[in-house]
């Protein structure tokens, strides 16, 4: 795989509190229409994950939200979205955004933007995908993870052969350059193209 068609963003279903947040998801959604890349997201209208959507739909793109039936009343969903899926569970929505995505992308967000980041970095080290993961650190938001990840690599829990594939943009020029390089060397061959970025913190 070395075409990046769909990303699969992860965000929060609030906005945060740096208006930096949302201009970031802006600016991302933006980008993607402009490269005729395709959104995979959640489903909500609210927060981030609404931000992002609705940038990529003003800008003439296209997006499919996976949303669990019962998460529509409280994440609401877009009506404008060309694809609405609508599974029974937390399970089946993120294997579909998975199964439709070429790549991720986790902009800020609470514990459920962790859990799926974490679980895509985690089936990647076992093998599993070598789709790219990309962490969009607005404002250093994952700052403090990158030093959880330096700190258990440094405690030998992220051993040698069991390296974490994965990348971290500081602005949304960025993001989709970033990820199509990492597809196109992995598309090469390179199975070992480990971002080291925690080293500096």
């Amino acid at each position: 795989m070395n075409t990046i068609r769909s990303i699969c963003v992860y965000c929060g279903s609030g906005s945060g509190s740096d208006p930096a947040f949302a201009e970031a998801a802006k600016a991302l959604g933006r980008a993607m229409a402009a490269e005729n890349i395709g959104l995979v997201y959640g489903g909500g209208a609210v927060g981030l994950m609404g931000t992002v959507a609705r940038a990529v739909l003003d800008h003439g793109g296209h997006v499919t939200g996976i949303i669990p039936d019962f998460l529509m009343d409280k994440e609401r969903t877009l009506s404008d979205v060309q694809d609405t899926i609508v599974v029974s569970d937390m399970h089946t929505r993120k294997q579909m955004m998975f199964e439709k995505a070429d790549a991720f992308v986790a902009l800020p967000g609470g514990i459920g933007t962790l859990e799926e980041l974490v679980e895509q970095m985690t089936w990647a080290q076992l093998g599993r995908h070598r789709k790219p993961i990309l962490m969009f650190s607005v404002a250093d938001f994952y700052k403090p993870l990158l030093v959880l990840l330096a700190h258990m690599r440094q405690s030998g829990f992220i051993r040698a052969g069991m390296e974490l594939n994965y990348l971290v943009a500081e602005h949304p020029d960025d993001v989709i350059g970033m990820l199509r390089d990492a597809a196109r060397r992995r598309g090469e061959g390179d199975a070992h193209d480990e971002s080291l970025i925690e080293s500096r913190f």
